[in-house]
């Protein structure tokens, strides 16, 4: 393609006017459509802006088929990630809410009102169950339409975003840092106060857990190489994920069986055995690091 063919495809893909091109450059409508016909090019500067406003390099834009390098996103991959990245941290965001609301509430309630702070967890639990369940099938369902993805992301697309992710890594470990940093504090100068101290220290998780699901899963959205490895049943990447998702549900079900029966024999639905789930999710995230490990 002629650097005019380069030029026109840019500006339709971004959907930008020859007016609206025009007026960034500060040039006329005139001059931009001259450019697109190969008419006439434009000067050094006015090509280094265009690189800069479409993220291209001069040499893509002057001698190659610049079009070959955007691949389509046929599939809609990147709207369904996306989707599915901001649901489940909302519902990693909502469960961890719901315990730290139950904290606050549980402090200076006598123990027959305490139970009440068990139902304010279920609301959110329920909520965020839902939402796994709803986004789960709908991102089951896409795999199995979508099995193969063909890479459509830019060098300049993936440079952005990892300089974005240790961004939001740092604000996520910082969160929990803050935390811990003031339940030490507090439960040193205020002993008396050590549920509300644990109250807070669960804010600021619950602020960083959600940053740090959404991270990671932006950042797996990248790696499509990954996702089409993951989904061809003939490599080993495809056994290793159906044997961890079989013995993390085992896990999982394991934890909902263990707080059942803390739940009716010994009578606690609240604190501490609501804490069985993120220990045993806990458990999960191992086991997946020592099968990528041996991997």
């Amino acid at each position: 393609m002629s650097l005019g063919e380069n030029l026109q495809f840019l500006r339709r893909k971004d959907n930008i006017t020859q007016e609206q091109l025009a007026e960034q450059l500060e040039v006329s409508r005139q001059s931009v459509s001259k450019w697109e016909s190969d008419t006439t090019y434009p000067e050094m500067d006015k090509l280094l802006q265009i690189c800069e406003i479409f993220h291209c390099s001069m040499d893509d834009l002057v001698k190659k088929d610049i079009s070959m390098i955007y691949v389509e996103d046929k599939a809609h991959y990147d709207t369904h990630i996306n989707q599915f990245s901001k649901m489940t941290a909302l519902g990693v965001g909502l469960i961890l809410f719901g315990l730290s609301v139950s904290q606050f509430l549980e402090i200076g309630l006598s123990p027959e009102l305490k139970e009440l702070t068990t139902a304010v967890f279920f609301i959110f639990l329920i909520i965020a169950v839902a939402i796994f369940i709803v986004m789960g099938l709908q991102h089951s369902e896409f795999e199995k339409k979508n099995p193969y993805i063909e890479d459509f992301y830019t060098e300049e697309e993936r440079d952005r975003f990892n300089k974005k992710f240790p961004i939001m890594i740092v604000t996520g470990v910082v969160l929990i840092l803050f935390g811990v940093i003031v339940e030490f504090v507090g439960e040193s100068l205020l002993p008396e106060l050590d549920e509300l101290v644990d109250s807070v220290f669960f804010l600021f998780v619950t602020a960083a857990a959600p940053v740090l699901v959404y991270a990671g899963l932006q950042k797996g959205k990248y790696d499509i190489k990954a996702y089409n490895k993951m989904h061809d049943k003939e490599t080993e990447e495809y056994k290793r994920d159906q044997m961890l998702g079989a013995i993390c549900g085992c896990i999982m079900m394991t934890a909902f069986i263990i707080y059942l029966i803390c739940g009716f024999v010994l009578k606690n639905w609240g604190m501490p055995s609501v804490l069985v789930f993120p220990i045993f999710g806990i458990i999960c995230g191992i086991v997946s690091v020592i099968m990528s490990l041996k991997r």
